[in-house]
């Protein structure tokens, strides 16, 4: 996620210097024609230098829209994924409490819900490998699964409708 919003940042930097540099050459153009039209200098070249600016000037207007709508769509996914990990949270502490989870339980369960293994669920917790396939066992049996994707595609269940919003939860929950 980190990495994602420096690519964007960098993106809406470049596109920035772009319109900058842009405004430049449009402002340079402009006092050149300004100059050139006092001066009585009507020609091909005086048309060449207007066409010139206009097209800078629509292409300083339009990347700086672009910039502004990359901004605002950034701001808009930054806070979608706040409220998604803040539902997801929400949901996690509600699932743990009616499943009863003990502390331990309801921390191996965490872990499963972001992809861990068992090795890597018993290194982050300083537990033996088999305390840690016991306790998921119990969080399973609990949710009434019978895998950690099981358990992953229950809460993302809830989160994510269906598209015809119909269906039995309890039934698709199960893993065939």
């Amino acid at each position: 996620m980190i990495n994602r919003r420096r690519a964007l940042e960098h993106r809406i930097t470049m596109i920035a210097v772009i319109v900058i540099l842009q405004l430049a050459a449009t402002i340079f153009f402009l006092v050149d024609f300004t100059g050139d039209l006092r001066a009585g200098a009507l020609g091909s070249h005086l048309l060449a230098e207007g066409g010139a600016a206009l097209a800078l000037l629509v292409g300083v207007l339009f990347g700086a829209t672009q910039v502004r709508w990359l901004v605002l769509r950034a701001r808009q996914d930054e806070a979608a994924v706040a409220a998604a990990k803040g539902a997801l949270a929400e949901l996690a502490r509600l699932r743990f409490s009616d499943w009863r989870l003990t502390a331990a339980e309801a921390d191996v369960a965490l872990f499963a819900l972001k992809g861990c293994d068992v090795a890597e669920i018993a290194t982050l917790r300083g537990a033996a490998a088999g305390t840690v396939r016991a306790q998921l066992a119990r969080v399973y049996a609990k949710a009434g699964v019978r895998s950690q994707s099981a358990l992953i595609a229950l809460f993302m269940e809830e989160l994510v409708e269906t598209a015809d919003g119909e269906g039995d939860a309890d039934e698709r929950r199960r893993d065939p």
